[in-house]
């Protein structure tokens, strides 16, 4: 049986603050090691004895008084270990005031200070890696490693990607050394992620326009060196919008792709962010998703929450939901990111907003089974967030507590600035910040919204409405191997309208003519007099009696 790790632990000094050292020792216990509590007002001579007897692997120092007192002790305290030894074989750590942190950062007899501005998790992560001998640098690379590493604590996401790739780069080193981030999520510009292998059809005006204008195979190199400091996080990117199998190559051997992120239907001419058909961008797009999946790459299907942005009916963004989920299953992929987007469209209600969630999930996971299994991510949606920051803080805060009730395995930060302007590493840090905190909160509990019977009756009929459009698209294939799969049935369920949403309206292939209105904190199909209008009915509209 393998030995627990030991760690001894007190105040110092005439300190009688006892409650740090009590609530560190604590986290220790649970982590695995045997831990031993000395109390406080401690002298150093007690202390040293208490060493001597016990032989801890790691030393807890607490000191939270004035900072000239503590250089003292820490003076004759070193002194002390020196005579006897100790100070080459033990590993010392303090936790104390920002003030006295300071001093006990000078005195460098400490392997890490905390001084109180740490979150729980990195504290849990610092006991962690000391426990099982893990240096950050050899944090696992592979998503479900890393969250398994870091659970009970989610993974956190932010995007980068701003005008030129000199300060893209600055930021992503400032973003690894803070170790707030365990994903940096590269954003290549329009430019690269429809032409980067055709460069001559690049509209050079357009650089920088909405991320970084990466254009070679040694830039990506360049961003994934920039961020192996710190914490190492992963790295994931854009897909591209053409030749997605090319650009899934490239991230794969250049950044160690933390998974793809590829739409089933978008990047198309549906959304017209390529000029590629929708029935050809189908098929690519899943030969794309079969190409991670064979390369044992984790895929998130990035369609339902497209759909919501172009503010379809609650229904379509459910059902949509599972057909991709179902197609990154039948395209074997084993390790599936589901994407959940909160607050969209923006007038959705929070209790609504978790009906919809809680039904995709329930959808989502029916799935799983030894050779597929999915992962929770969730965001919120940036078309919530006011431009005023001080009020897109409220609401960053707001959706993130919110949406911890789903137990996510990863966040996707979302920066308080965004409705404004691109974020850079200060404003991405603070808004970590704020969402590790109000994910804290909810780890406290939350209500079980489940009993709610207005959130359980919503997430019901979402259910059954969505596995309506489900039937109605395989009633439109009837023939086919596998409807849901099938690019062509797809494309007609798009063409005729079966999936639709406001959005698409006189700028896509799709029909564009379905309404939707915010009802009761719900968005829902209405008639031409603002009239709710069940998902049968509109279906039964199209031709399907179901």
């Amino acid at each position: 049986m393998k030995t627990k790790k030991k760690i001894l632990g007190g105040a110092i000094g005439s300190d009688v603050h006892v409650a740090g050292i009590l609530n560190f020792l604590e986290l220790a216990k649970k982590e695995g090691y045997e831990t031993i509590y000395l109390g406080g007002a401690l002298s150093l001579e007690k202390f040293l004895g208490s060493i001597i007897e016990t032989n801890p692997d790691l030393i807890a120092v607490s000191y939270r008084l004035g900072k000239e007192a503590l250089d003292k002790l820490l003076i004759e305290f070193k002194d002390l270990l020196r005579k006897n030894d100790l100070l080459k074989n033990k590993d010392f750590v303090f936790g104390g005031t920002y003030e006295t942190a300071k001093v006990a950062r000078k005195s460098r007899l400490f392997r890490r200070v905390f001084d109180g501005s740490e979150s729980v998790e990195e504290v849990v992560l610092y006991l962690r890696g000391e426990m099982r001998g893990i240096k950050k640098e050899s944090y696992p690379q592979k998503l479900v490693e890393r969250i398994n590493f870091k659970s009970p604590y989610p993974l956190i996401r932010h995007h980068i990607g701003l005008q030129s790739l000199e300060e893209t780069e600055r930021e992503i080193q400032k973003l690894a050394r803070s170790e707030e981030l365990d994903i940096i999520s590269l954003a290549p510009d329009q430019n690269a992620q429809q032409w980067l292998f055709t460069p001559e059809k690049m509209d050079p005006s357009q650089d920088g326009a909405g991320g970084a204008p990466f254009r070679k195979k040694e830039d990506f190199e360049r961003m994934y060196k920039a961020s192996r400091q710190g914490n190492f996080p992963l790295l994931r990117c854009y897909s591209g919008t053409r030749e997605l199998i090319k650009y899934s190559k490239l991230l794969y051997e250049t950044i160690r792709n933390a998974w793809a992120a590829i739409p089933l239907t978008w990047y198309s001419e549906l959304d017209r962010r390529s000029d590629r058909e929708l029935k050809k961008a189908i098929a690519e797009n899943q030969k794309a998703i079969k190409w991670n999946a064979e390369h044992d790459i984790p895929v998130e299907i990035n369609e339902s929450h497209q759909w919501a942005l172009r503010y379809a009916p609650d229904t379509v963004e459910v059902a949509t939901a599972y057909i991709a989920a179902y197609n990154a299953k039948k395209l074997g992929v084993k390790t599936y990111v589901a994407q959940y987007m909160f607050n969209t469209p923006p007038g959705i209600s929070p209790a609504m907003d978790i009906a919809k969630m809680l039904a995709k999930k329930e959808l989502i996971e029916s799935l799983h089974d030894n050779f597929f299994r999915s992962y929770r991510m969730v965001r919120a949606g940036l078309l919530s967030f006011p431009s005023d920051e001080a009020r897109a803080k409220g609401q960053l805060v707001s959706s993130m507590l919110t949406a911890s009730y789903l137990q996510p395995h990863i966040i996707h930060v979302v920066a308080f600035c965004e409705a404004r302007k691109r974020a850079k590493a200060k404003e991405i840090i603070e808004s970590v910040k704020m969402v590790k905190r109000a994910y804290s909160e909810a780890m406290k509990g939350l209500p079980n919204f489940e009993a709610d019977p207005k959130i359980r009756a919503r997430k019901k009929t979402l259910i059954e409405e969505a596995q309506l459009i489900i039937e109605a698209i395989k009633e439109l294939g009837k023939g086919s191997k596998d409807p849901l799969t099938d690019p062509d049935v797809i494309w007609a369920s798009v063409k005729m309208g079966i999936l639709d949403a406001p959005g698409l309206m006189k700028m896509s292939v799709a029909r564009g003519t379905v309404k939707t209105a915010i009802i009761d904190g719900t968005n829902q199909v209405v008639d031409d007099k603002g009239r709710p209008v069940s998902e049968r009915k509109r279906l039964k509209a199209l031709g399907f009696a179901l």
